[in-house]
């Protein structure tokens, strides 16, 4: 058996790179984040690492999932969702710090086919867009949990045809699994985000913009998670709020007040 001096010795050998790995981590920020917001998030976070901020790690998917997880105890310091309802949801229940919610990001709500079949549809109450559809199916976030599907369900309810629709829809987790089966040819229209089409690469070609006045304005509500109000967390969240991040989110479509 090894003297307790040595046993000691070789604990604390063992401990010492632990806790400096915890104190690294510790620095990091983690950004849940909506789906849409994956490209644009991606370039701010590589720039504010290059201008010396704390490494940034991201996990997007739809706002309702990422909500319900920052509610179960996800290791999350800050929340951007795409709808103010999936922020209230944690703001009732005492999950973000009050004082730090901001909704500065907007964005415009597109319908959107292949490329390979480009066309342009005049948005009008009672269009046909069921015939248009036909066999195929209308690929957006499914309406009960994703906020880019409630939208969409907004804009065909005032429109008239939301009862024609909603049977012909491909009920998709997120924004961007919608986007994936129009520039697969798997649905022959989608609604998506303006930001989301033009992310797109060519894939696929807005049809119309549907009019604001159809749906709720789009808005990204960011807050810091209830008790992860740690400097670098702070600190990032200025940095998403402030100019040099504005300018990636401009570039990208968004628009900012």
């Amino acid at each position: 058996m090894l003297p307790v001096t040595l046993r000691r010795l070789l604990r604390a050998l063992v401990l010492v790179p632990l806790l400096a790995a915890g104190a690294v981590r510790a620095q990091d920020v983690t950004v849940f984040a909506a789906a849409s917001l994956t490209n644009v998030l991606e370039q701010v976070g590589k720039a504010y690492r290059e201008a010396g901020g704390a490494p940034v790690r991201f996990s997007f998917a739809a706002s309702s999932a990422l909500a319900k997880q920052i509610e179960s105890g996800a290791d999350a310091d800050i929340f951007a969702s795409a709808d103010e309802q999936w922020m209230d949801y944690l703001a009732q229940r005492g999950l973000i710090v009050d004082g730090t919610r901001s909704a500065r990001i907007g964005n415009a709500l597109v319908l959107i086919v292949p490329a390979t079949q480009a066309r342009t549809v005049d948005i009008k109450p009672g269009l046909d867009l069921a015939g248009m559809i036909g066999d195929g199916r209308l690929a957006t976030g499914d309406p009960a949990h994703v906020p880019v599907g409630r939208y969409a369900q907004q804009a065909l309810t005032k429109l008239g045809v939301w009862s024609a629709v909603e049977p012909k829809l491909a009920r998709s987790e997120n924004v961007r699994a919608a986007l994936a089966l129009v520039e697969r040819g798997e649905a022959p229209f989608g609604i998506v985000y303006a930001t989301d089409a033009a992310a797109s690469g060519g894939k696929v070609a807005v049809a119309a913009t549907f009019p604001a006045d159809t749906h709720a304005p789009i808005v990204y509500p960011i807050a810091i998670v209830a008790k992860r109000d740690r400097p670098e967390v702070s600190r990032f969240l200025d940095y998403l709020n402030g100019p040099d991040a504005a300018k990636f989110f401009r570039e990208a479509g968004f628009s900012v007040k």
